[in-house]
């Protein structure tokens, strides 16, 4: 069943930032993954964390163990090692669920 994970990043280098997601998008796409929204905040209204949000996407996957695959994958962690480190100071995870097939 699709699986979709909700999160939240405090970016702090937004190049950065830019260059994690071109690198891990075709890795992403690989494994019938995709982004399915993405957004930029000003402001936190209300929150279950201490840490800054001030960006909020989904990321969908075929499946939770496709999605498990791809995190643990070489190539992405590469990107992710070289990119996203240096670029955002914290990550939350929102939600994760699976997505109903209609």
């Amino acid at each position: 069943m699709p699986f979709e994970r909700i999160m939240g990043l405090h970016v702090i280098d937004d190049d950065a930032y830019q260059k994690y997601r071109e690198g891990m998008t075709p890795i992403l796409e690989s494994f019938g993954g995709s982004f399915g929204y993405d957004f930029k905040i000003a402001k936190t209204l209300r929150s279950k964390t201490d840490e800054v949000i001030n960006r909020v996407f989904t990321i969908e996957f075929p499946s939770r163990e496709v999605m498990d695959q791809f995190f643990a994958n070489p190539d992405y962690l590469a990107v992710q090692k070289r990119h996203f480190v240096g670029s955002v100071e914290s990550k939350t995870v929102i939600a994760m669920h699976e997505i109903p097939v209609q």
